[in-house]
């Protein structure tokens, strides 16, 4: 990974979005792990057993050295069935460095794995491939005060993500680079660090464990590992907007080490792209009121193109505005959702002072178009004659809103274009909002299976999303 710069995730507003029923059915597998100890480790790997040059005996190293060794135990496992052949650890070893406090002496000849100073790891991770030149190569070195950094705030497997993403380089390293271009290599390793991460949440892994509710700090990490918004898909060492990212990981989570082999060709599609010129002073954002008139114009474009290619004619909802208090419902009981369907009236509602306006504020206008798109797209399936107050429902809603953005990412929706990090507020408002049961409800998934089912319509469309 590249030094990236030291953001802190913004705090979403906690504030109210309608009480969506229970999500359910959608083609994504969830492994959502069994219980594990608060420590959040099983076991202690001895420094002596598996050595870590420069290392201390810190809590940061210790979880450090446990994933390594868990990832050398997951690989020589998982590549002989993915790759055909046998795993060889990595000749160069691990390299654990503080650059404001450096030993030269710990370090063979002064020098890391690729024949650079400690110093070159600051704020920085990084595997260095097997070379003539540099002897030491194959080799993972990491900055543990920024791995520190990173497991402060978003969690103790932050660390172990890190060592699991530098893991899939090295994999690259044995059996080649997708594409040789470098969003793909960074999230192909990503793809990889969330297959072995499945593997840790099922229980199978010796030292590193995580809880179900953790693999939502990992969603969070990635924020901060994201590429800059706006930075070029082609740029030498792009390695991805946060949704790319989260894809990818969700990806090898979901589906394992074979998916990461195949699926990273010429193909996949991303979201990360500069800004245009007209963009860069908004950094993409429309105003306010073009927002509002936005989500009406584009859910209804959508929406009429999916029903005309079915032979249906869509008749748009009326989308209303309100303030506190949610338009009634036939007695449904939802005055304090801040994000309705009413099937009576053929209406959507939003809570523009609890949720939209500060969405808006907070995340910008396309986390707008997320809110909304969920509970239209209730209203689209309730013309559809499908259930809009189930657990199917509910899932299929969010998934079709993956849907739309796929739409709008391709071109398809007339008037409306997606800008750098769009699809990173998608991520953002689910989760931050999966747990706010005036927001979306009684959900019953994590934010981190809000994601995965959204993640599900953008990359197969609408067909994914339970509608037929």
């Amino acid at each position: 990974m590249p030094s990236p710069s030291r953001r802190l995730l913004a705090a979403v507003v906690v504030v109210s979005i309608a009480a969506l029923p229970v999500l359910a059915g959608c083609g994504v597998t969830f492994v959502v792990g069994s219980a594990s100890p608060a420590t959040g480790q099983v076991g202690t790997v001895q420094s002596q057993d598996f050595p870590v040059i420069g290392a201390t005996e810190d809590e940061i190293d210790q979880l450090a050295r446990n994933a390594l060794v868990d990832l050398n135990v997951f690989w020589q496992n998982q590549f002989p069935d993915t790759f055909g052949q046998e795993f060889t650890p990595l000749r160069g070893g691990y390299y654990s460095v503080d650059p404001a406090n450096i030993d030269p002496t710990q370090y063979p000849g002064g020098q890391i794995g690729c024949g650079e100073t400690p110093d070159a790891v600051e704020d920085n991770a990084f595997y260095c491939p097997p070379s003539n030149e540099y002897p030491n190569g194959d080799a993972i070195q990491y900055d543990r005060a920024f791995l520190q950094d990173l497991a402060n705030e978003y969690g103790r497997f932050l660390p172990a993500l890190v060592m699991a993403h530098e893991f899939g380089h090295a994999i690259q390293g044995r059996v080649g680079y997708p594409l040789q271009a470098s969003i793909a290599i960074e999230t192909q390793a990503d793809c990889f660090a969330g297959a072995w991460t499945a593997w840790v949440a099922d229980g199978n892994a010796p030292h590193t464990t995580i809880r179900t509710p953790e693999l939502d700090d990992v969603l969070r990490g990635y924020l901060l590992l994201r590429d800059p918004v706006g930075t070029d898909l082609n740029e030498s060492e792009a390695h991805g907007s946060l949704f790319d990212r989260v894809s990818a990981f969700q990806q090898g989570f979901d589906d394992g080490p074979t998916a990461c082999r195949d699926e990273f060709g010429a193909d996949r599609i991303y979201t990360q792209r500069e800004f245009d010129p007209a963009d860069a002073a908004t950094q993409g954002n429309a105003s306010y009121p073009v927002t509002q008139q936005l989500v009406t114009e584009s859910l209804s474009t959508f929406w009429s193109r999916t029903f005309t290619a079915r032979g249906e004619t869509f008749a748009a909802p009326d989308v209303v505005p309100f303030s506190g208090t949610a338009p009634d419902c036939a007695g449904q009981g939802n005055e304090q959702a801040d994000l309705v369907f009413c099937a009576n009236k053929d209406t959507v509602g939003y809570d523009e002072t609890d949720l939209v306006r500060p969405v808006y504020e907070e995340l910008g206008d396309y986390a707008v178009l997320t809110a909304v798109a969920i509970p239209y797209s209730l209203a689209a399936r309730d013309q559809l004659g499908l259930s809009t107050d189930d657990q199917d429902a509910a899932r299929s809603a969010v998934c079709l809103t993956g849907a739309f953005t796929r739409s709008v990412l391709s071109g398809e929706v007339n008037g409306i274009t997606i800008s750098p990090g769009d699809a990173d507020e998608s991520v953002q408002f689910l989760l931050g909002y999966s747990d706010d049961p005036d927001v979306l409800g009684d959900v019953g998934l994590s934010g981190f299976q809000l994601v995965d089912v959204f993640r599900s319509g953008v990359v197969e469309g609408e067909s994914s999303c339970g509608i037929g």
